[in-house]
């Protein structure tokens, strides 16, 4: 008995020189991967905000992407602001949060770009404006930049990440669906590329609409993939559904992706894709 209580004073003590130490480390110096549990230093993170483990792809501004995407970018249509239509109630507020958060007046950022000396239209998804939601002004940009790039013969990548249609615009965002997928359609008529790059999350009407028209569809590792989320699926068919059902890596083996890119290799990648397409590349965009 003395024995167990020396342990077990032993392993107060432990806890509490834990507890102590844990208060000392400045907040945010480590990261647990939120797909595979790893904990990272902060700084291993890198320039690409990836696990070195899993390689899952953090969550990141649409600006911080272009840091290591493009070689040169040119901004379109900044001028053009959310409003809000319904006077939904603290939706203002939400809207000064998140253009002060991402530098945006949207949840897209939008522009022509060079990747690796290829000339491409480009728009990228942020997920910190509002959730990556897809709302009136983020389906006009891209309806201009797709009605752009066929003017101008460009290829158009986008990357999506967006948790659905902005209910704070009701009809407002869910008609953004049906237009910017009649853009998509008119470039493509011009026999020109389409790619999508699916990053965590790419759900609702996002992915019921151009997230899913690409020519080629990429995903980033782990990212989660779908229309409802699992909760609702759960409380519609009533039962349980596997954890990995909405993964990119489960939609690669169900067809609805055609390949998984590492954040650190879509750049080498893309531009292989671009210059395969205006028929300077190898078959092989894997090399």
């Amino acid at each position: 008995m003395k024995l167990f209580e020396e342990a077990n004073t032993l392993q107060n003590k432990q806890v509490k020189a834990n507890k102590a130490a844990e208060q000392k480390v400045p907040a945010g110096l480590w990261i647990a991967c939120p797909k595979c549990g790893y904990e990272i230093f902060h700084e291993d993170v890198g320039l690409f905000h990836e696990c070195p483990q899993c390689f899952y792809g953090f969550r990141i501004k649409a600006r911080e992407r272009l840091t290591w995407l493009v070689d040169s970018f040119e901004e379109l249509d900044s001028q053009l602001d959310t409003d809000d239509p319904l006077n939904f109630p603290g939706y203002q507020t939400k809207l000064t949060a998140a253009k002060q958060k991402t530098e945006l007046n949207d949840s897209i950022l939008t522009g022509i770009a060079t990747i690796s000396g290829q000339k491409c239209a480009l728009a990228i998804m942020d997920p910190y404006f509002i959730m990556g939601s897809l709302g009136k002004i983020t389906g006009e940009k891209l309806t201009r930049l797709f009605e752009k790039a066929t003017k101008l013969s460009l290829p158009v990548i986008v990357f999506t990440a967006s948790g659905g249609a902005r209910m704070q615009e009701g009809i407002n965002s869910l008609m953004q669906m049906v237009k910017v997928s009649n853009a998509v359609a008119a470039h493509s008529a011009k026999g020109l590329l389409y790619i999508s790059v699916l990053t965590d999350p790419t759900t609702g009407g996002v992915t019921a609409s151009f997230a899913m028209q690409g020519d080629l569809i990429l995903a980033e590792p782990h990212a989660m993939i779908g229309f409802a989320g699992k909760r609702v699926i759960e409380q519609t068919i009533h039962q349980k559904i596997p954890d990995d059902l909405q993964s990119a890596e489960t939609v690669l083996k169900n067809g609805f992706v055609d390949a998984i890119v590492k954040r650190h290799e879509q750049k080498k990648y893309l531009a292989r894709l671009l210059k395969f397409h205006q028929g300077g590349g190898k078959t092989d965009v894997t090399e």
